[in-house]
């Protein structure tokens, strides 16, 4: 057993640089490279690409960039481990065997099936939304269980240099070769925990390398040459996240903290199909230069049902933007945006075609997405964008045309129509669901996956085992944020801005969004926790949030976790936003005032 396994993670999503996998593989630092493509909406894109073409369905890239890297990874004994697979992964390989056989190289590619259930898809028609109890819709695009990463351990067990999953929870691709590397069990929930903490860290790339994090400018000097994370993990479950030599950056408590707090819900029970995750006492302590050491995490049973994922249109949607200036720019272009759904509207009732489903204007350049808090009425140059959502195609084939006589016929100033004239797109949904594990059935490289269960000994088949649902048992107890006393606001203190006293970053689940809130001194904990409630931030997101706000405590990284439920306008890839996944969330609420005693400030 090794006594540390480095995974370096050289992509964040489909898109991402192709400077990461190269820059990992060329650092020598690394003995896994991990690579996240996945997104719900990339799976829905993915299985309509698949019932086009039967070859189709993975990431279309990423065969030609393992080619291009194989000579070195087969030097260096670099193992890969990726969910490019998407809905396809049968083709994926096929694709990539190619290119190794055309260069010489010998790897082994094991693939991880099962978890499409598309073609199942009847046998769970009775499953209700999660979330809101709605029933299954009649059709669906995709439909894919998050599997865990026993299998992608099993796979390297079987000597595979290259797994490729499908649709797999995105830390799984690191919690994976830990399990392979450490022989960590089933029920090493603390470890599990930590495993997949560190594929949380890492999973999005940059993003734990100092990208996008509050204090912006202390990495800007860098971001032509960022660094791609590398996480050096310990069979014990301790890691330090850092990232290549000579690359750009900034690995710090602070930009892992972010990092951690990224896209997570209830941070007492993170629920992952190989383990429910406790990272409310997780520490952070800086141990050299770019290096962060990661410790704390704890872990419980998981439940006995996997998550599932499945996508369905629900008609078309269509988006229209242009540019608007001069004084006044923002009445005219919120003028503007109201005379063309009236126009098209009055043409919709003449053509029989019936009225929007849903219709969003943003001002853009006018702080449209701070609502009531928003300063800037006065700006002379804005963006209109008009988002609209109607079951027909047609009707929105005539909004796109519509969308452009304005620069003639209404206010002065319209111009820099992005795109030209935006066309119909379907509207796609997310619906999502729990189903017994036992109803999944997982192969690696064609073999039933055999789960290895403290019940039963290694090589049980998947659910035979004891059940592991702990639903509804709730987490130990934290300690708690701080004891200190509330410092006195009132006389002798001043209103600063949250981002005076804290740092976060927002991310989304479905059509929920969350922001984590991190104080920059523990002595700034007691005005938070009186001032930054629920109950304000709901106030204070009023024209967003149609559901509750829940606000939980994360002791070990000084901070707190906002669930925003409803806030997204029907989720990420079905919301007429222009920041449909709530990624400026964090920085709306950074402006949140806050009452200090200058005495807190001066010290």
């Amino acid at each position: 057993m090794r006594e540390l396994v480095r995974i370096g993670c050289g992509a964040g999503f489909w898109g991402d640089s192709a400077e990461g996998p190269k820059q990992l593989v060329d650092s020598g630092q690394i003995d896994y490279l991990v690579l996240d493509y996945l997104a719900e909406i990339t799976m829905s894109l993915l299985a309509r690409a698949r019932a086009k073409d039967p070859a189709a369905g993975y990431a279309t890239d990423f065969p030609a960039v393992l080619a291009s890297l194989a000579p070195k990874l087969k030097a260096q004994g670099i193992k890969v481990v990726t969910n490019a697979g998407g809905v396809n992964p049968s083709a994926c390989k096929a694709a990539i065997d190619e290119k190794l056989a055309a260069l010489g190289i010998d790897l082994k590619v094991s693939i991880v099936t099962g978890d499409d259930l598309l073609p199942r898809a009847a046998e769970f028609a009775d499953v209700k939304e999660m979330f809101s109890g709605a029933a299954m819709p009649p059709k669906l695009w995709s439909m894919n269980a998050y599997l865990g990463a026993f299998p992608v351990a099993q796979a390297l067990a079987g000597g595979a240099d290259i797994v490729l999953t499908g649709r797999c929870v995105d830390s799984a691709v690191v919690l994976g070769p830990l399990i392979h590397e450490f022989g960590w069990q089933p029920d090493d929930y603390d470890k599990l925990s930590a495993g997949s903490l560190a594929g949380h860290v890492i999973e999005c790339g940059a993003q734990a390398t100092g990208g996008v994090s509050t204090d912006w400018e202390k990495v800007a000097g860098d971001w032509d040459r960022m660094g791609f994370p590398i996480a050096e993990c310990r069979a014990d479950g301790s890691f330090v996240v850092t990232k290549p030599a000579n690359t750009g950056g900034r690995v710090t408590p602070e930009t892992v903290a972010e990092q951690i707090v990224y896209e997570i819900g209830d941070p007492a029970s993170y629920l992952l199909p190989d383990v429910t995750c406790d990272w409310r006492q997780v520490q952070l302590r800086q141990v050299g230069d770019d290096r962060v050491e990661v410790s704390g995490a704890k872990g419980r049973a998981p439940t006995d049902s996997y998550k599932v994922s499945a996508t369905y249109q629900d008609g078309f949607r269509c988006t229209a933007m242009m540019m608007i200036g001069g004084v006044d720019a923002v009445a005219k272009a919120e003028t503007v945006g109201a005379a063309i759904l009236k126009r098209t509207r009055r043409m919709f009732g003449e053509l029989g075609l019936g009225d929007y489903l849903r219709t969003d204007i943003e001002v853009l350049g006018s702080e449209a997405n701070w609502g009531a808090n928003a300063r800037r009425r006065d700006t002379r140059e804005v963006i209109l964008k008009i988002a609209v959502h109607h079951a027909d195609k047609n009707a929105l084939a005539l909004f796109g045309r519509e969308c452009i006589p304005p620069a003639t016929a209404m206010a002065q100033g319209i111009t820099g129509f992005a795109g030209g004239r935006p066309s119909p797109t379907p509207l796609v949904r997310l619906f999502s669901c729990l189903v017994p594990k036992d109803a999944v059935k997982i192969e690696v490289d064609g073999s039933p996956f055999l789960v290895p269960s403290p019940a039963c000994g290694r090589g049980c088949p998947e659910g035979a085992g004891e059940g592991a649902g702990t639903a509804g048992v709730p987490p130990p107890a934290a300690a708690a944020l701080s004891p200190a006393p509330l410092p006195q606001a009132g006389e002798g203190s001043r209103t600063v801005p949250l981002i005076t006293l804290a740092y976060g970053r927002s991310g989304d689940k479905g059509n929920a969004a969350n922001i984590g809130v991190l104080a920059r001194r523990p002595e700034f904990l007691p005005l938070l926790r009186e001032q930054l409630t629920a109950e304000a931030v709901k106030r204070y997101f009023a024209h967003f949030v149609e559901g509750d706000v829940q606000r939980f405590e994360l002791p070990g990284l000084l901070g707190f976790n906002f669930l925003m439920s409803e806030a997204l306008g029907g989720g990420g890839i079905a919301s007429l936003r222009h920041d449909p996944q709530g990624k400026m969330l964090a920085q709306i609420l950074m402006d949140f005032p806050v009452d200090v005693p200058e005495a807190l400030l001066s010290t």
